[in-house]
């Protein structure tokens, strides 16, 4: 039997190579699928895998993960309980990137290292159950309901190299930064510096960038033009010296667990931010209303996991069409922690100077007074009527 893992090389997935080895009688093949991950670990996990006796595939991801998941979260305004999605976003990838190599090894399983806690199991086997509803799925940490202590001491016994033992969980990939565990489970315990590496103040003086949006999507910088990874990863550097994304907040889970996360996302923080601040300028107030709704239906799907719902690509329809307008510069000030908006403009923009102006006559303020007779008329009559 033949058992394909999604692979990071960390503690509880190098132990689920021996798990399903031993305890399940598996050939593995491991898959590392790379939307932003750092070189040495993609290389650790290569080298770590082939040790543990698996056939590995590293796939780099990083162009289709910025281009069909980053990309329609800006469009989105993707985020959750005040984070932009960044691990949520990069699971159906992954999942799916697991399920082709499955089926080009003719393997029947389907594996992953999640705990029978977090949110990872469910968007995983979403995209497992939905795309391979044939193969089995074997989640070894879920199923043999293995402790951080009971995995690191299996570890240990079996001469996994783990690299110590990190008091924290980190994943990493384009888009943010999240980190749990260790200090962190105490919500009240302050987050230790330690555990930053994108947002490490190196620049006191504020600074300005201006970026340019066409059609809902950042396509240039300061007049830069980039490509999507390229644009984001010098985004996180620079925003990310100013110390702007750090996030830390209790988060509600899938399950109903209250967890406390951390987050570093500069660029994330920087564009939707931007984004945000552009569709106000062009849209009309029932758009941005309506949108509001959509939005965050939408970031739920996919904090959830569940990127393979038609109602995602029926959201997705009415964000495309609003993103039409969504074109012009926005100016961003980075400064000591945040990222903000200081200037807009857009061919589109549904802003009138001379309408609004107080020093220009403009529109006639006298009209109003019609539409002001009527716009409490309910609530008048309400309050003529006798208390009950």
């Amino acid at each position: 039997m033949k058992a394909v893992l999604a692979y990071s090389g960390g503690l509880d997935t190098s132990i689920c190579v021996r798990l399903l080895q031993e305890e399940y009688g598996c050939d593995v093949v491991t898959v590392t699928v790379d939307v932003g991950i750092p070189e040495d670990e993609l290389k650790e996990a290569g080298e770590k895998a082939r040790a543990l006796g698996a056939k590995h595939y590293q796939i780099d991801a990083r162009e289709e993960f910025a281009t069909q998941y980053i990309f329609r979260a800006i469009k989105a305004n993707g985020s959750y309980e005040g984070y932009p999605l960044s691990t949520a976003l990069a699971r159906p990838l992954i999942a799916r990137k697991v399920v082709d190599v499955a089926r080009r090894e003719g393997a029947g399983v389907l594996a992953h290292g999640a705990t029978g806690k977090g949110n990872d199991q469910f968007r995983f086997e979403a995209v497992f159950r939905t795309e391979a509803p044939d193969m089995r799925i074997i989640a070894p940490i879920r199923e043999k309901n293995l402790t951080r202590k009971e995995s690191i001491a299996y570890a240990k016994k079996h001469g996994i190299e783990i690299g110590g033992d990190k008091p924290f969980s980190i994943d990493e990939n384009l888009w943010g930064r999240s980190i749990e565990g260790g200090v962190l489970e105490d919500p009240s315990a302050p987050a230790p510096e330690e555990i930053f590496q994108w947002t490490r103040v190196s620049k006191k003086e504020p600074e300005t960038l201006e970026i340019e949006f066409q059609r809902g999507l950042p396509v240039a910088v300061d007049g830069k033009r980039q490509g999507a990874v390229e644009l984001i990863t010098a985004l996180n550097e620079r925003a990310g010296a100013h110390g702007v994304g750090r996030i830390d907040i209790i988060e509600d889970r899938i399950i109903g667990l209250k967890s406390r996360e951390n987050y570093e996302c500069p660029a994330a923080v920087v564009l939707l931010e931007a984004h945000r601040d552009l569709e106000g300028l062009v849209l009309t107030r029932e758009e941005l209303r309506f949108k509001e709704m959509v939005d965050s239906r939408w970031s739920e799907l996919v904090y959830r996991g569940l990127w393979n719902e038609p109602l995602r690509a029926a959201l997705e329809a009415f964000i495309e069409k609003t993103q039409e307008r969504v074109t012009g510069t926005v100016t961003v000030e980075l400064k000591r922690g945040c990222a903000r908006v200081v200037g807009r403009e857009s061919e589109h923009a549904l802003y009138s100077e001379g309408d609004v102006s107080f020093d220009e006559a403009g529109a006639d303020g006298r009209e109003i007074l019609g539409m002001l007779r009527y716009h409490a008329y309910q609530a008048a009559l309400h309050r003529r009527k006798p208390p009950l």
